[in-house]
């Protein structure tokens, strides 16, 4: 459920203030590079669930700043604040402050701008006391006007959404619109049951060209090979991979999307990492950013933890989406998020005892047939009996490694699809790339644009005859 509330700190502080304290800022005109007169902080709760909340912070300065160090006391117990497009960032007691990132620090006389936002557990609660580059946001000695408490929610409303082209005739977006759950299974937009299949991407700062982001490719493969939708694992923590360049790696997730949209397929956003409990608040900030703009999108779907490892669903796991789906939420109300599990996103049956409150959320599963039998898609069931969702976002025909040693499992690999066909649940598997492990589906030479015919490779005969 998304809730919204407002806390607004408002005042007014004359630019005729000669000087302030030693160390302290000036607020006069000839300073105002760095000065704060007539400031006000906009604290916006923009999420909230049981152990914790997300809010935006937004500054409006009187005067032109071109760099801030925001700072208040919270009026309720917060612990945990996670922050993001912010630098130095420190809560000691009650007391919160955090400086700009640089690209974001100048602020125009008289202009609204939204700074930062983070994520913290505990409640809400009001703030007081704020500062902006050390002066009060506060009128007539520091008194601070704080907006009412809201006694109820407001109600939930979509966003505003842009429009968007009709999907192209006869493509799987255009058959099937925008996706729910419906029960355990995922349901179109005319409420059947619908099965997607498609593959994955390489971690895409591996990949040895880029496939995934090339439209002549995915068209080809929607038209050769029935694919309905792409996986695209944007890697996060390796050297090379999002954290180490994030704007670069979201604008080639972004290509991947628009791919979609002409293409009419869906498209399955996956922050591929295996500690993403670590990043909460880079998978925020890249999530709230994308949701925001392409949200309204009928063809996206969200994968916010890869796999994570041998961790506590519910002390580790869960919350991390808690925060994630959130922040999702506050700008996409339905698309749907597919959520995943401990010990490689194997433990759907863990979860399943302790899921994620909200709609639209699935749950992965990844398998390898040389490593996974039937022992893993007992638990599987054991989940699905108890209501949950399942989508397998990643597997394979090879060992849990990838298929280092070359090997195909098929007998057991077709145990799983027959299993997954006669579930309706919707695969991707693993990978659109070239290489010599056994997943890999593309041989030396495969050209970037397609017309793969003659450069299958692994298990790539046995997928593509399965997304018929």
């Amino acid at each position: 459920m998304r809730l919204d509330r407002r806390r607004k700190l408002t005042a007014i502080i004359g630019a005729a203030a000669a000087a302030l304290s030693a160390g302290a800022i000036a607020i006069v005109a000839s300073e105002g590079a760095n000065a704060a007169a007539g400031c006000e902080v906009d604290y916006n709760v923009v999420s909230s669930w049981g152990s914790g909340f997300q809010a935006n912070v937004s500054i409006t300065s009187g005067e032109r700043i071109d760099d801030w160090t925001v700072e208040w006391d919270f009026t309720s117990a917060v612990s945990g604040i996670s922050a993001w497009n912010v630098t130095g960032s420190t809560l000691s007691g009650s007391h919160f402050t955090a400086s700009d990132a640089g690209w974001n620090g100048a602020i125009a006389a008289g202009q609204t701008r939204e700074v930062f936002g983070f994520t913290a557990s505990g409640t809400p609660g009001d703030i007081k006391n704020a500062k902006v580059n050390g002066v009060l946001c506060g009128e007539g000695g520091g008194e601070q006007t704080t907006g009412p408490e809201p006694t109820t929610a407001e109600p939930t409303t979509a966003p505003s959404e842009e429009p968007t082209e009709p999907a192209p005739e006869g493509t799987p977006v255009e058959e099937h619109g925008k996706l729910h759950v419906c029960g355990t299974r995922m349901c179109d937009e005319q409420n059947a049951p619908v099965q997607l299949k498609g593959v994955s991407s390489m971690w895409l700062h591996w990949q040895t060209q880029p496939y995934a982001q090339n439209l002549q490719a995915l068209e080809w493969m929607r038209d050769n090979w029935n694919l309905e939708i792409l996986r695209v694992a944007m890697g996060v923590e390796p050297e090379g991979a999002y954290l180490s360049d994030p704007e670069r790696w979201k604008a080639e997730v972004e290509k991947a999307i628009n791919n979609a949209v002409a293409a009419g397929t869906y498209v399955l956003v996956d922050f591929h990492a295996h500690a993403a409990h670590q990043h909460q608040a880079e998978a925020i900030a890249f999530f709230s950013d994308l949701a925001d703009r392409y949200g309204h999108l009928p063809n996206v779907i969200w994968e916010p933890y890869n796999e994570p490892e041998q961790v506590s669903w519910s002390g580790t796991v869960k919350p991390y989406h808690e925060a994630v789906v959130a922040a999702i939420r506050a700008q996409d109300p339905d698309n749907l998020i597919i959520l995943g599990s401990p010990t490689w996103a194997q433990d759907v049956d863990v979860a399943a005892g302790d899921p994620v409150s909200g709609t639209n959320l699935m749950y992965t599963l990844h398998f390898y047939s040389c490593t996974h039998t039937d022992w893993l898609r007992a638990k599987a069931d054991t989940a699905i009996d108890a209501g949950l969702p399942i989508f397998v976002t990643e597997w394979g025909a090879s060992a849990a490694d990838g298929g280092l040693d070359g090997r195909v499992c098929l007998d057991e690999a077709q145990r799983w699809t027959d299993w997954m066909e006669s579930n309706g649940i919707s695969w991707t598997a693993w990978k659109l790339d070239v290489g010599n492990d056994s997943t890999n589906l593309l041989s030396a030479g495969a050209p970037v644009t397609g017309g793969w015919d003659g450069y299958l490779h692994g298990h790539a005969p046995f997928v593509i005859e399965n997304l018929q």
